[in-house]
């Protein structure tokens, strides 16, 4: 087979590998998306005016001045050329400012923190419009959606209406992952003990895929979800749905879906317990454990001794055995506390320990 046969088919077998790939990240349904897919775009043309015709001019000087070309002039003391250094450096520079301008500009609009100021490039953000709250918790290895508004949740399937702002607060259970529509907006890190966000609007109806976009495990390629924009209408008969499927996402059963599993099916709750997303993102899920944002205002205040050390020592959410399943239950201590008032006459203190005084230890 010739080199040349070779290399069509190989072009064929290319286009044909390619066919079905989907132009989501650039051509996305979302503003926000659209904006990053811009920003990707402007800057890939402005970087391309200097790769191209860098890349058009090796070719040329070397089909110019090679050996067989004869009638090429042959300048071996040249050294200096002013038009031309001014061409080599000023074009690079103009690109870089203007890329730089773009880069900037577009870092602080399109930051995941802010929220979004219009519904697309058309249509501006009516003041009224309240934005849909929606709380995702990476877990191994599914997604869970809590709705606070309507107080229901579900696994592996989120949904928003069409042309409303989406304020999506993100964290995770265990290790860092990275929550990603590619139709909705840009990929935002899901982290332990840690609540990132992200703002963004779904401008068309459609049933798109949403992923981990960060190693996580064993269970990580099948860690997917769907997310659907729907009408008012049809996102009212979704919390229905959720809410006639009844069950109820209470402490015991948020601790039993957060063990690893992979590939679960769609799940919804009809109820969820109050301060889960809370006591999710400090870490004191596990009934009896002090949360981490109290333990940081004791910190604040000056901490708790050896006391504060024998909590920290047992902070090991990774493994099984925080949560009682490999060595027997564990104990942490919830708070201590003193008399507000101790004064030098008064008689000798002496602690009394008790579920009542918030001073007691398990």
């Amino acid at each position: 087979m010739s080199s040349s046969t070779l290399r069509g088919l190989l072009l064929i077998s290319l286009a044909v590998l390619t066919s079905g790939c989907s132009t989501v990240v650039l051509s996305p349904a979302g503003d926000v998306a659209r904006q990053q897919a811009h920003l990707v775009v402007a800057s890939t043309v402005l970087m391309l005016l200097i790769i191209v015709p860098v890349m058009v001019l090796t070719g040329v000087f070397a089909w110019r001045y090679r050996a067989s070309n004869q009638a090429a002039k042959y300048e071996p003391d040249w050294n200096h050329s002013t038009s031309l250094e001014l061409v080599i450096w000023s074009a690079p520079l103009l690109i870089i400012i203007a890329l730089g301008a773009l880069t900037w500009i577009a870092t602080h609009t399109l930051d995941p923190f802010r929220p979004v100021s219009r519904v697309s490039a058309t249509q501006p953000l009516q003041a009224e419009v309240k934005p849909l709250r929606v709380q995702a918790v990476a877990l191994d290895w599914k997604w869970l959606f809590i709705y606070p508004d309507y107080g229901i949740a579900t696994v592996n399937e989120m949904a928003a209406p069409v042309d409303r702002p989406i304020d999506i607060q993100i964290t995770s259970s265990t290790v860092m992952n990275a929550f990603y529509v590619p139709a909705l907006a840009g990929m935002i890190y899901a982290m332990p003990a840690m609540e990132t966000q992200l703002h963004a609007v779904i401008n068309k109806p459609g049933n798109y895929e949403g992923f981990s976009a960060n190693y996580s495990g064993a269970g990580f390629s099948g860690m997917r979800f769907r997310f659907y924009g729907v009408s008012d209408g049809e996102f009212d008969a979704w919390i229905k749905k959720a809410k006639d499927a009844g069950g109820q996402l209470s402490r015991d059963a948020y601790l039993a879906l957060e063990k690893p599993s992979e590939r679960e099916p769609v799940r919804r709750y009809a109820e969820v317990m109050p301060g889960l997303y809370d006591a999710i993102v400090n870490l004191c899920v596990s009934p009896g454990k002090m949360c981490q944002k109290d333990m940081a205002a004791i910190d604040a205040r000056g901490g708790l001794g050896l006391a504060g050390v024998y909590n920290v020592a047992r902070l090991a959410y990774d493994k099984p055995r925080t949560r009682g399943e490999i060595g027997g239950p564990q104990s942490y201590v919830l708070a201590m506390c003193a008399p507000d008032d101790v004064t030098a006459s008064a008689p000798a203190f002496k602690p009394v320990l008790s579920a009542a005084t918030s001073a007691k230890t398990r």
